[in-house]
């Protein structure tokens, strides 16, 4: 999940509008590995410290459109447990895994 100081912003309408745009100006095709991009990922991570600058926050400079795979792999990969994911706004959540 989102960490709770930026819960409200990725909430915000402003960052929906953000992220929109920049994922249709990038044809939702990932930049790393061209499968279809769900993720606007934050390259400089967004901190309390930087919350409140729009430079960090809304800058599309700072987005990079990323599918699941690849936004994974930047949180981490491997280290990623099972049934654990990343959503469009890059906040982890846990899917039903089948049972064993």
């Amino acid at each position: 999940m989102a960490q709770a100081f930026a819960k409200s912003f990725y909430e915000s309408n402003t960052w929906k509008r953000c992220r929109n745009a920049f994922m249709k100006s990038q044809l939702y095709s990932c930049a790393r590995c061209g499968d279809a991009a769900v993720i606007a990922h934050h390259i400089v991570p967004i901190t309390m410290e930087n919350i409140n600058n729009p430079a960090i926050t809304l800058n599309w400079d700072n987005l990079e459109a990323l599918c699941t795979k690849c936004h994974n792999a930047v949180h981490g990969g491997a280290a990623t447990a099972n049934g654990v994911s990343f959503d469009a706004n890059g906040n982890i959540i846990c899917m039903d895994t089948p049972p064993m």
